[in-house]
């Protein structure tokens, strides 16, 4: 297996003869980042989606209309979809505790929560400069997302084969109850939401045990709500918590061997 990471939270893994796309977002409120290459993205198999916000899911329409035939997402994701007028016939709903296959892909969906943003995070918006400069974002943004609201359907996605595994997460929470897979080859984990990144995903990292992390949503995707978050502490508390894991911080649009 192999990983791609388009930014944010956007992936694509390929195992064996198939490729199955995760979260697609283009970025386009922030156009000092590098394009989503669309046309190779929508040639995937099938996507997944972790959760129907804004930035997980209000752009599968510009990928539908580029090819994409079958998108994995909650029953409430196929209602936003359809009161914002993106087609829904190759949306198949999907809930936690579910097992199937894509081609040669096996994925199982666990519940999740969403990351709960923290007073510092919120501060730090509220007060700062940028967040007046880029007004007009903000509004269009808010507007957005009040499109795009989750219920309990967030999901956490373990994609298997050729004997390797592959966990996401779309958004940094934990439900107490759920038995979440063990030692995957690796862990993707979205470092994005709350001040202190680098402590706060220590018992992601203790729970799910992978030989490997990488992160993903740590740009600047939607400007003035998000930051380009520094890597430097992940790397220093990987090192330090977790010497016998590796840490893998990825550039956009390069494949990386599972």
């Amino acid at each position: 297996m192999r990983i791609k990471w388009y930014g944010t939270a956007s992936l694509m893994i390929e195992g064996g003869n198939t490729r199955i796309l995760l979260d697609p977002y283009l970025r386009e409120l922030n156009p000092s980042l590098a394009p989503f290459p669309v046309e190779e993205a929508a040639q995937a198999d099938a996507a997944l989606i972790t959760h129907p916000h804004l930035d997980h899911f209000s752009d599968v329409g510009v990928l539908i209309g580029a090819g994409l035939k079958k998108i994995y997402v909650s029953e409430n994701g196929i209602a936003h979809a359809q009161e914002n007028g993106i087609p829904i016939a190759g949306m198949v709903p999907v809930g936690a505790n579910e097992r199937f296959t894509v081609g040669d892909i096996t994925v199982r969906t666990f519940q999740s929560r969403h990351c709960k943003f923290d007073a510092a995070t919120v501060l730090s918006v509220l007060c700062s400069p940028r967040t007046y400069r880029q007004f007009g974002n903000a509004v269009k943004l808010l507007r957005k997302i009040k499109r795009y609201q989750i219920r309990d359907d967030i999901y956490c996605f373990e994609l298997s084969c050729e004997g390797k595994r592959v966990v996401v997460l779309g958004s940094a929470g934990m439900e107490e109850d759920v038995e979440y897979p063990r030692g995957a080859d690796l862990f993707v984990f979205p470092y994005q939401g709350r001040s202190g990144m680098h402590r706060y995903m220590v018992p992601f990292v203790q729970t799910f045990a992978p030989d490997k992390v990488m992160l993903d949503h740590f740009d600047d995707a939607f400007p003035p709500f998000t930051r380009k978050v520094g890597t430097e502490r992940f790397l220093q508390t990987m090192k330090k918590r977790f010497p016998d894991v590796e840490a893998l911080i990825p550039e956009e649009n390069t494949w990386y061997e599972v």
